[in-house]
């Protein structure tokens, strides 16, 4: 079987050479040539476009900068989908459009061809030594076929759901963590500002409880579940503490746009009447605006939990 790889920079660079250090026979493109020497020099099997490597090989992966290389790549008259085979399938890698995905599914599958989306998270550094989550939208029967290549790139190869599930996992991802760091960048300048060293700062906040669980698990302990009662931390108390934090920014003369919009999601749930629920009923707020519910049985929590370790 030969495998293509398409996009040789600073993830693909790394995801290829691991694929080729698994034993894999690779076929590699890049815009740029020089991208592909240390590949060539591995044994890599080096081709001038994207529509060479489609037609070479059965399956094909791309790591691209966004959708509009992606779609280049795909649609292109030296693309991808000129080149492929019926049977054959792809696997983008790069973080990109769930709606350009699900557009670009429909229009290999009328060829056969199948379409993943298959996002990573882990940086360069996990690009290089193969720590990377990668998370697939698709046909499920391909990933199982595939999923030995998905474990030569990374360690947490998962299947997510239909074409775009992948990408969506990977947008909530990043989109929860530059809103963390937003929301850190500004609670820790609050700290400085009121006479706090900043690595001592650092080093008590981490020992707190916000620091020493990960981000996503305590949603299972209540929002995934809709269960609020009986309180963990009443959400009368949380509005205590961040009424406090707010009136420190002000009195510091330090702006506090999110702590504030905090404070406000805080305070329509208290008037909801919610002050003894739990502090996370307030996530309530948001499900209500969206026209979504989120309502998942313990049982599956727990059994979620037993398959990932």
């Amino acid at each position: 079987m030969k495998v293509g790889f398409i996009g040789l920079g600073t993830m693909g660079g790394g995801m290829a050479l691991n694929l080729r250090k698994a034993g894999y026979d690779l076929v590699v493109h890049d815009i740029r040539r020089e991208a592909g020497e240390r590949h060539i020099a591995a044994g890599c099997e080096w081709s001038d476009t994207a529509r060479r490597v489609a037609e070479s090989c059965e399956v094909v992966f791309t790591s691209l900068p966004g959708p509009p290389e992606v779609e280049s790549v795909a649609l292109g008259e030296g693309g991808l989908l000129a080149g492929m085979a019926r049977g054959s399938s792809w696997f983008d890698l790069s973080t990109n459009s769930p709606t350009l995905l699900r557009r670009l599914h429909a229009q290999f599958a009328a060829k056969g061809i199948s379409v993943l989306d298959s996002p990573v998270s882990g940086g360069p550094a996990g690009a290089n030594s193969g720590k990377l989550a990668i998370w697939v939208g698709g046909d499920r029967a391909k990933y199982d076929q595939y999923k030995p290549l998905l474990d030569a790139i990374g360690d947490q190869a998962a299947y997510i759901g239909d074409i775009g599930a992948g990408s969506v996992a990977k947008l909530v991802h990043n989109m929860a963590g530059y809103a963390i760091q937003t929301a850190l960048a500004e609670v820790f300048t609050l700290g400085v500002k009121a006479g706090v060293d900043p690595l001592d700062l650092w080093l008590a906040v981490r020992q707190g409880a916000q620091g020493r669980r990960r981000t996503f698990d305590r949603l299972a302990d209540d929002f995934l579940q809709a269960k609020f009662d009986p309180p963990s931390f009443a959400l009368r108390l949380a509005h205590k503490d961040v009424t406090l934090a707010t009136q420190l920014g002000r009195e510091l003369g330090v702006p506090m746009r999110l702590a504030n919009l905090a404070r406000e999601e805080l305070t329509e749930a208290m008037n909801r009447g919610w002050g003894e629920r739990d502090s996370r009923v307030a996530m309530l707020l948001q499900e209500e605006r969206s026209g979504v519910e989120i309502n998942v049985p313990a049982e599956r929590i727990e059994e979620a939990k037993r398959t990932a370790e």
